[in-house]
């Protein structure tokens, strides 16, 4: 099995699995080191696994599901817990460039991955610093709604502001009258008077960006919103 891009008779080929006729040994060499080596950190050795399992490359399909499933489970072991509040696999789903060329040059090196382990460990740790903000960003929508409790709002205006909160970690902090319109299905003009309704009512603020007006939310712990 083989990995390639490119046109017909220009091919690239990316990666290159065991034949056939060596996965069956290679799986069990895997499966008894992930079910019988104690002597590693838990968090390397999901880490591992996932490199190992992907470069066996055992099945036609499915193959990086099955290596994020193996990750996710070793990783909730060296939790040892039930809840887990970051996702590495939605990292790397972020990354997913960068993941894919660091494990090909890992597959095409020696046996030493030590650059690819550095280039997982940063990851996990970017993981955990946007689950940080993922559970700032859900608490400070919780005051900002607590705040307003009492506020007589619209369900157009209620649909543009969850969409600023929930859609934060894309980088979506602000709206203009354009976007309002197209989100909630409404003329210009409505969007327009429902944006300065909630400016009057300390929900939004209104900020000039050249020709055209930015509507941000007015966060009750001061977050910082991207622009």
């Amino acid at each position: 099995m083989k990995v390639v891009s490119g046109n017909f008779g220009k091919e690239k080929i990316h990666f290159e699995a065991p034949s056939a006729d060596r996965v069956p040994h290679e799986t069990e060499q895997f499966l008894n080191w992930l079910n019988s080596d104690t002597s590693l950190d838990l968090v390397l050795k999901s880490i591992i696994a996932h490199f190992w399992f992907v470069t066996i490359h055992p099945f036609d399909d499915g193959n990086g599901r099955i290596a994020r499933a193996i990750l996710d489970m070793w990783l909730a072991k060296s939790d040892n817990s039930k809840i887990r509040f970051y996702s590495l696999s939605n990292q790397i789903f972020k990354e997913h460039k960068h993941y894919n060329n660091i494990i090909e040059e890992a597959q095409k090196g020696t046996s030493d991955i030590t650059k690819y382990l550095e280039w997982f460990l940063g990851c996990f740790e970017r993981a955990l610093i946007a689950s940080e903000q993922n559970l700032e960003i859900i608490l400070d929508k919780a005051h900002f709604w607590e705040r307003h409790k009492s506020t007589n709002i619209n369900e157009r205006q209620r649909l543009v502001i969850n969409y600023l909160y929930d859609n934060y970690s894309k980088e979506v902090g602000f709206l203009r009258t354009s976007t309002y319109a197209k989100l909630t299905k409404c003329s210009t003009d409505t969007a327009l008077r429902d944006l300065q309704d909630l400016v009057a009512k300390e929900m939004l603020k209104a900020e000039d960006s050249g020709k055209k007006t930015n509507y941000v939310v007015i966060s009750p712990k001061k977050i910082k919103i991207p622009k």
